[in-house]
């Protein structure tokens, strides 16, 4: 129940949420679409539909473009039809890069990304070249204060969590199937948490400081930035006060 925290890889993001805003609703609302169209419009047999309301209700997106993306997804709304593709590559310093992207226009994506890469100081990288070095998790971030160490280790595992950790804030891991039981669990016993999502979590890290650092942080969010780029994931260790 050791190693590097998951949760400091996912702290620049969150901060960079307001920033966004914006863009979010759409991002969001395609990612309803998507999980809609290849699931169905009851998220309760539909995980991927699941998550993605709760993404939406975290960001306050309104109801109405929540309803306007499962019409989308359900064909009583045209809609676009968006492709889904898995980008990988190098950022400064070795840094591993996937970046998850819905487009209806591969070539133009597929360009951005690349320039986006090379404006950075990175490289765009063969299918597979960096998939190795991360694996799907779901993963709980819960504040320390008012909240039993002890009980919650409890609570958590008993669930089917797959690890612990009490840092700064306790963390709790599962495998992507157990997600929804280990937080029905912690709804149950009212935990409140700060994330609750399935994410990609790296096996290592690799630690960035000074120039370097500063050129990852600008290629992570010039990408986040990009309106066809859904989620980025990487395994860099920023400086925390660069996180």
């Amino acid at each position: 129940m050791s190693g590097h925290s998951k949760w400091a890889n996912i702290k620049h993001k969150k901060g960079r949420m307001d920033a966004l805003r914006g863009k979010l609703t759409t991002k969001i609302g395609r990612e309803i679409t998507v999980a809609v169209r290849i699931g169905g419009a009851d998220p309760t047999g539909n995980m991927r539909l699941k998550l993605a309301l709760q993404k939406a209700k975290e960001n306050n997106i309104p109801k109405e473009n929540i309803q306007r993306a499962i019409q989308k997804g359900s064909g009583t709304l045209d809609g676009a039809n968006y492709e889904e593709i898995t980008y990988e590559g190098y950022g400064p310093g070795g840094v591993a890069v996937t970046i998850e992207v819905m487009t209806d226009n591969r070539n133009r994506t597929a360009a951005d990304v690349r320039h986006l890469f090379t404006k950075y100081g990175g490289n765009l990288g063969e299918s597979g070249c960096v998939a190795w070095m991360f694996k799907k998790k779901g993963l709980f971030v819960i504040e320390k204060e008012g909240v039993d160490e002890e009980t919650l280790m409890l609570v958590a595992l008993e669930a089917g969590a797959e690890d612990f950790k009490a840092e700064d804030q306790y963390e709790i891991t599962t495998a992507p199937e157990d997600f929804d039981s280990v937080q029905q669990a912690l709804d149950q016993n009212k935990v409140t948490t700060l994330v609750a999502q399935v994410t990609m979590v790296p096996e290592t890290t690799v630690e960035l400081n000074g120039d370097e650092a500063v050129k990852m942080v600008k290629l992570i969010d010039a990408l986040e930035d990009h309106d066809d780029v859904q989620e980025v994931y990487t395994n860099v260790e920023l400086p925390e006060d660069m996180e």
